[in-house]
């Protein structure tokens, strides 16, 4: 498989995917159409930074449903780490299994990482926002894991 990924820009149309939710059940594209995502990919279930950012989004959840958005996270991480994931902190969104990196890929949440000093490629920490159609309407790549939920609320009015 092709290691070139392509970033997504405003005015895409949001790559389809096929994934596993955390109660094993088949999620698609076509089951976030109707309403406006926020599609997020992390790296890692439970990692400290990855927690604190689900947390951030269960705690906004209102607000972006207010504001007509549903939240779904997407990882490298198997069905049965993202039920405990979803468990342990009380998570009321989707969070959907990508091991085998195909949709990081497609929305270009892949890529070159460095920890220690250390090169490798593997997620990168991006959220994607969708309109009701399936078009992407805004795409951040490199984003932290603290403060980003304030940020994107701020973003989307």
């Amino acid at each position: 498989m092709s290691d070139v990924v392509q970033r997504l820009s405003a005015g895409d149309k949001a790559p389809d995917f096929s994934l596993l939710n955390q109660d094993g059940e088949t999620k698609s594209l076509s089951d976030l159409l109707g309403t406006k995502t926020v599609l997020y990919f992390y790296p890692a279930a439970g990692s400290p930074g990855c927690t604190k950012e689900a947390a951030d989004f269960q705690d906004a959840l209102p607000q972006f449903e207010a504001k007509g958005y549903k939240i779904v996270g997407v990882s490298p991480d198997p069905v049965k780490r993202l039920k405990s994931f979803e468990d342990a902190h009380e998570l009321t969104f989707a969070l959907l299994s990508d091991e085998n990196m195909d949709a990081h890929r497609a929305y270009g949440a892949y890529g070159e990482k460095s920890l220690y000093g250390r090169i490798y490629k593997g997620a990168l920490r991006s959220t994607i926002l969708i309109d009701e159609q399936g078009v992407v309407v805004d795409a951040l790549y490199n984003v932290k894991a603290t403060g980003h939920t304030n940020m994107l609320l701020k973003r989307i009015g």
